[in-house]
């Protein structure tokens, strides 16, 4: 079994790579750091597959570009030079990402606001954002300051360029991964892998069987503290899972605890009993973003909106001293009622 925890804390699944030791064609792998956390890749290389030294070549050339694209932890990055343009500023950006800004608009206007690509002013006053000076509870009125600076409604598309008409800050590390995880699994395809599992920071999406003929496996890892226990597993094929939860990256105040998933409609941490909740689809990157849209509402509107709009997601929610679980039913369809 192997444990793979998103980085930035939020969920985690576990990777059960079941039956792979004795198989007459072990996968290939390899791995290694990235976004602050780890990526790893396991594929079946086929009869004209990629080598090892190629495919890992291919993946971290993407890893790089989307660094340098979307990271907000390095000053060079594309995105860091948009964020540090002052009101009223446009700036040239590769399609891919002005792709992103657009899909972040549509959950933002899908959602109500609940999903939201310009909370990083928001993120480093609590604490939790690349210029963040310490976690601490602001006031209300810096609150409000923050969220002059917050919202789609600032940012525009057009033509090749994205514009501002405030001093908007994008932080994309709410799809990052997933994107990342996606254009992993279209490169290995083109070189002609057609059995794969791919890992992003957690982000996961498997393809194909194993050698033996069996599914690629994972494991939704329980909202524990202190445990390492598989809360459901599920076989993948053809789709992508990610999990958002509020159980690694908090901080706790005058006794209270503060979430680093924050609701773009008030400007604070989320206060719902939902601890976690992972999200299928054939997108990756779609996916990411859903997770962390269904973290914000919470588990009654977030099953509501799963529920109108079919996506597969699985809720964990804190009760008493346990946890309960509410899947979605286009979850229920996928992989069959939980047992109890």
């Amino acid at each position: 079994m192997i444990l793979l925890r998103r980085g930035c804390g939020a969920g985690a699944v576990v990777l059960l790579c079941l039956g792979l030791l004795g198989c007459d064609a072990p996968p290939l792998e390899f791995g290694g750091p990235t976004m602050g956390s780890s990526y790893s890749v396991k594929y079946l290389p086929g009869a004209r597959g990629p080598t090892v030294a190629q495919a890992q070549a291919a993946t971290e050339a993407i890893l790089a570009e989307v660094d340098q694209q979307l990271s907000t932890y390095r000053d060079d990055s594309l995105i860091a030079r948009f964020n540090a343009l002052p009101a009223n500023s446009c700036q040239t950006l590769p399609a891919e990402m002005l792709g992103l800004v657009t899909f972040g608009e549509q959950l933002s206007q899908q959602s109500a606001g609940a999903f939201d690509l310009t909370l990083e002013p928001l993120l480093n006053l609590w604490g939790f954002g690349p210029q963040a000076r310490g976690e601490r509870v602001p006031t209300s009125s810096e609150i409000a300051a923050a969220r002059l600076q917050v919202g789609h409604q600032h940012v525009q598309v057009k033509g090749q360029q994205l514009c501002k008409d405030a001093a908007v800050a994008l932080d994309f590390n709410s799809v990052a991964a997933g994107y990342a995880v996606d254009r992993i699994t279209a490169k290995l395809a083109e070189l002609g892998v057609g059995s794969y599992l791919v890992e992003v920071t957690g982000e996961v999406k498997a393809q194909g069987q194993k050698a033996d003929g069996s599914p690629w496996r994972i494991a939704i890892e329980a909202p524990l503290d202190n445990q390492q226990v598989a809360q459901r597993i599920l076989p993948l094929d053809g789709y992508g899972i990610s999990t958002s939860g509020d159980y690694h990256n908090f901080f706790e105040q005058d006794g209270q605890r503060y979430s680093h998933t924050l609701d773009p409609l008030t400007g604070a941490p989320i206060t719902h009993n939902l601890a976690q909740v992972s999200v299928v689809d054939r997108s990756v990157q779609r996916a990411d973003g859903l997770s962390t849209l269904l973290m914000v509402l919470g588990p009654e509107r977030g099953l509501a909106f799963a529920e109108r709009e079919g996506i597969a997601a699985l809720f964990v929610s804190r009760a008493g001293t346990g946890f309960v679980s509410h899947s979605s039913s286009a979850f229920t369809r996928l992989f069959g009622a939980e047992q109890p």
